[in-house]
């Protein structure tokens, strides 16, 4: 096969290389969608990861997930969009007229995401965000881009809250842990980004009881697929949107970069990932 005619290839680099579900994902997009070409992991430590991402084309790839705990650097090393300089972190790189480019799909994940679970969710003036990490950064840039007026940042450590408040402008507020059960009857949207509730975590402790009937519950938990949260949320009658929906949603853009056509996320994608999560 001569390099003109070569399948194009993608890969996930990360350190340590655990279990993703990336390739399933985007080996399902290539064989539904008729293209000749691959996603594998590459495992690559710290100190080797600036050589892997200088020699990304010459290794035969179009382009990369990145994961922990190259995330920081993976934006460093390339020319990024506003949403991964918004964030601070890179996880999607592909090449633009030879130029290395990076984004954060999360920020699509999440909100496409949303709008696939609960249409309309859009309609609400208040949210609420648990979590001041990389994924609140990319949670709370989506909710600004989609012009929700007040969104009230929860967490244990307000100062980290604060900081992502001033980078964020004034509608994000910061608020301390304590201050949940007093914002939850305003909150028409609920976002969990901590790992509590997470297999292996503590559990998420609030009461759902306090939100409005109307209101959204978002978890970005995947493992178990219904967090405690989501069952709470559900028993309610409320609409809910879970962590496996954003995964799946997030994948869509690198995909489009790397192989030329837009995927879609389906029930049959849904299933084959779940069953994966399931097994495992």
């Amino acid at each position: 096969m001569t390099s003109a005619t070569k399948a194009r290839a993608a890969c996930l680099i990360g350190w340590p290389a655990a279990h993703s579900r990336s390739p399933l994902i985007h080996h399902y997009w290539l064989r539904t969608l008729g293209i000749e070409g691959g996603y594998v992991i590459e495992a690559v430590p710290p100190g080797d990861f600036r050589d892997f991402v200088l020699r990304l084309s010459l290794r035969g790839f179009v382009g990369a997930n990145v994961t922990i705990p190259h995330k920081e650097r993976a934006l460093a090393l390339s020319t990024p969009d506003d949403r991964a300089r918004a964030i601070g972190a890179a996880n999607t790189l592909w090449f633009e007229d030879g130029e290395l480019r990076s984004t954060n799909t999360d920020v699509e994940g999440f909100i496409n995401n949303l709008d696939a679970s609960a249409p309309g969710w859009d309609k609400v003036t208040d949210a609420m965000v648990l979590g001041a990490g990389g994924s609140a950064r990319a949670v709370v840039f989506g909710l600004i881009e989609r012009g929700i007026a007040r969104i009230h940042l929860v967490n244990r450590t307000l100062d980290r809250a604060r900081t992502l408040a001033d980078q964020f402008g004034p509608r994000v507020h910061p608020a301390a842990w304590e201050a949940v059960d007093e914002l939850l009857p305003n909150a028409g949207l609920l976002v969990n980004t901590t790992s509590l509730g997470m297999h292996g975590q503590p559990a998420l402790s609030l009461d759902v009881g306090l939100l409005p009937a109307e209101s959204v519950v978002a978890d970005l938990v995947y493992v178990p697929l219904v967090t405690p949260l989501l069952a709470a949320a559900q028993a309610r009658g409320l609409k809910t949107s879970d962590g496996l929906g954003m995964l799946l949603h997030q994948a869509v853009r690198g995909f489009e970069l790397w192989f030329g056509q837009r995927p879609r996320v389906t029930s049959e994608l849904r299933a084959l990932v779940e069953a994966d999560l399931t097994k495992t």
